[in-house]
């Protein structure tokens, strides 16, 4: 099941992601209908309104805008690490935090700030909590997670490197999500592969087999630092080939089994 945020010029709705296209990695741009549900699936259970809307007829937005956060990993593939100029990966996770503020959606443009001249692009695999969860073992870690979804952890490097990781990673349109949340027992999250594209050129490529620490590890270890709470996502790090973008830009990111984001770049 694949669930979306979409509107049609009015208020934002949920809806489940029906007929799409067979064999072919799927965005929102693909042929598809949206069956349109009640309310919001991370509090209730899901309820068709029994109106069909076609998929190319909305807005897809972010599939959800956190309660309270986005939990960001770094330094989480061996390979990324070295492009970062280091050996070894750290002794426990690093981890970051995204306000709700920074999340966009599907084909919404990150807008590179004023304050940076160098701003990169990293492909995600994120994670979309849908219960409280706290000091949660890596074996229950599942029973918490909703779905999945694509993400694209922004990053003004200029602004992280030597210093704190706030502001750099924090800006506004930081966090693009999507298309969809996917929610799937059959989806091996700790072996999807993970490719982005800048205007078409192959860019990342990559594995969440290679992480090193993987979804329920994260999952369990943010927990034990905050409460998560239902709306919550996890991002779960980058694999290698990250770099920058400029104003004029489109970077896409593909996930095994969840789909495609795209994204447009522009300068503020």
């Amino acid at each position: 099941m694949k669930i979306a945020r979409f509107s049609t010029g009015d208020e934002p709705r949920y809806g489940i992601v029906q007929g799409l296209p067979e064999h072919e990695v799927a965005s929102g741009e693909s042929e598809g209908h949206l069956l349109v549900l009640k309310g919001d699936p991370l509090y209730s259970l899901p309820e068709a309104t029994g109106e069909v809307v076609e998929l190319g007829e909305v807005r897809l937005l972010s599939p959800v805008i956190p309660r309270s956060k986005v939990v960001g990993i770094g330094k989480n593939y061996g390979g990324h690490i070295a492009e970062m100029g280091e050996d070894e990966p750290p002794r426990d996770p690093v981890v970051f935090l995204k306000p709700n503020t920074s999340v966009i959606g599907p084909d919404a443009p990150i807008v590179l700030p004023a304050w940076s001249e160098e701003v990169h692009y990293e492909a995600e695999l994120a994670v979309v909590i849908k219960t409280l969860a706290k000091n949660v073992p890596v074996d229950h870690a599942d029973d918490v997670i909703l779905g999945y979804t694509v993400a694209n952890d922004a990053t003004a490097r200029d602004a992280v490197d030597g210093g704190p990781w706030a502001r750099g990673k924090s800006f506004d349109t930081a966090c693009p999500l999507g298309p969809w949340i996917t929610v799937d027992p059959g989806l091996d999250p700790t072996d999807l592969a993970i490719r982005s594209t800048v205007n078409g050129a192959p860019a990342q490529d990559g594995s969440s087999a290679d992480m090193v620490w993987n979804v329920f590890e994260l999952v369990s270890y943010a927990s034990m630092a905050f409460t998560l709470l239902p709306g919550d996502v996890v991002i779960t790090g980058a694999p290698p080939g990250c770099g920058p973008v400029k104003a004029g830009d489109r970077v896409e990111i593909t996930i095994e089994g969840i789909g495609t984001l795209s994204n447009p770049v522009v300068r503020a």
